[in-house]
């Protein structure tokens, strides 16, 4: 896999650097509301700061470093180069995170105007990016497992998109629509079709390179995205008509596919050809399974649907799977990818004439350690708040907040060194 990575087309580092340095700070806001809110933003899925928090966490972050990793991704693993990648960046990060705050504020005073004003920014800058990935796409054939994911993701956005607006729309407008069921269908869109295929194709290729494990198969690095997608499909199809039996058979079918995918990634991390775990690794290995974890409630809730009738289930699946998993993997890659572009940017700059500080000395791994064990002990208390949230909402909600910011600080300082020698590379080669 690594053969096709083409680094020369890499675009500069400003355009993904972006996402990856605010997105934590939407993710400590979400903590700091949490610890305003108190019990009740795990009372119910549906009280104002809980989709506030919910929606800082999924747009302010995971959409924003996912985003932010295409633009840089596209071009080095598909050869698909955006055209103008710092106005896209410019244009969708600021779309993203004035659109998160919005939505955010809408939920919070109950505003239906301002609902609608953040989802038609977030759909418009959504649009706009899958418009300018898409064309950049065009006409690249799928000749690996990951370009072909990367496009599927793309379209599973859209979906996420034509969902999300629809629910806002509804809550917004009081349509008679069934919103618990088109509220797990866009939970399920967007954490399946967007979130995990992209992922999944991320994880062809940064596992194998970061962590130096084998190749995935050929097989199974093919056939994961469809086997997610196609019972997303059917799930659809039987949430128009009706069908909860059906539904359940699509959702035991997804969770089926994510624990296969996370079960064979573990497998591979045993046989990594580096025999110390650095603190990515153990994030990596932290939110496989948490996933298992989140899965197994899915699988279990599909096949005895009354499980998912218990008040916690909803906030116990989501800690698990989207904070405890999807934020571990994503933390996991941005503490490999920020330090890596630094290294190729300030190398490229040096011309081999001056040389760029290792990727160990622009992120150093004590503070990274630290930030890891903040991060997932948050999510211990995340995960024991659902149950006793009198008494642990208000260190969980500080606790998620801190690990945040001080994942900030880390890329903080990462970004700062790499400004700090690109300007004394820069006065060097002019002096």
């Amino acid at each position: 896999m690594q053969r096709l990575l083409s680094f020369d087309r890499a675009p500069p580092l400003a355009a993904p650097l972006r996402f990856f340095l605010t997105a934590p700070l939407f993710a400590a806001l979400a903590g700091i509301l949490m610890l305003a809110a108190g019990p009740g933003v795990l009372a119910s899925r549906w009280m104002p700061a809980a989709l506030a928090a919910t929606h800082l966490i999924t747009v302010g972050f995971m959409l924003q470093i996912m985003t932010g990793a295409l633009i840089q991704i596209l071009p080095v693993v598909a050869g698909a180069s955006l055209a103008r990648p710092l106005l896209v960046a410019r244009l969708v990060h600021g779309g993203l995170s004035t659109g998160a705050l919005l939505l955010a504020g809408a939920f919070i005073f109950g505003s239906g105007p301002a609902l609608v004003v953040a989802a038609a920014l977030l759909a418009s800058t959504a649009v706009v990016f899958v418009l300018a990935a898409g064309h950049a796409l065009w006409g690249v054939p799928s000749t690996s497992p990951t370009i072909r994911g990367l496009k599927l993701a793309l379209l599973g956005l859209l979906g996420v998109v034509l969902l999300g607006g629809t629910l806002a729309l509804s809550l917004a407008k009081g349509w008679g629509l069934n919103l618990p069921r088109l509220a797990d269908l866009h939970a399920g869109w967007g954490l399946g079709a967007w979130a995990g295929v992209l992922l999944v194709a991320m994880a062809y290729v940064v596992v194998p390179m970061f962590q130096l494990t084998p190749a995935y198969p050929a097989r199974l690095s093919w056939w994961v995205p469809p086997a997610v997608g196609v019972p997303l499909l059917v799930w659809t199809g039987a949430a128009v008509m009706g069908s909860e039996g059906v539904i359940r058979l699509a959702q035991a079918g997804i969770a089926l596919v994510g624990m296969g995918f996370a079960t064979f990634t573990l497998r591979l991390q045993r046989q990594r050809r580096r025999a110390r775990a650095d603190p990515t690794f153990r994030y990596w290995q932290g939110g496989l399974w948490n996933i298992l974890a989140a899965l197994a409630m899915l699988l279990f809730a599909a096949l005895r649907p009354d499980l998912s009738e218990w008040r916690g289930w909803t906030p116990l699946f989501g800690i698990l799977f989207g904070l405890g998993g999807f934020m571990s993997l994503i933390t996991g890659m941005l503490y490999k990818i920020v330090p890596f572009l630094a290294w190729l940017h300030l190398s490229n700059a040096g011309q081999g004439r001056i040389s760029a500080p290792s990727v160990n000395k622009i992120l150093p791994e004590k503070p990274l350690l630290w930030q890891m064990r903040a991060h997932f002990g948050a999510v211990a208390l995340l995960t024991a708040a659902v149950l006793w949230p009198e008494g642990l909402v208000w260190p969980a909600g500080a606790a998620f907040a801190v690990a945040n910011g001080w994942l900030a600080v880390n890329l903080f300082a990462a970004a700062r060194l790499y400004r700090r020698r690109m300007q004394e590379i820069t006065a060097t080669q002019e002096s």
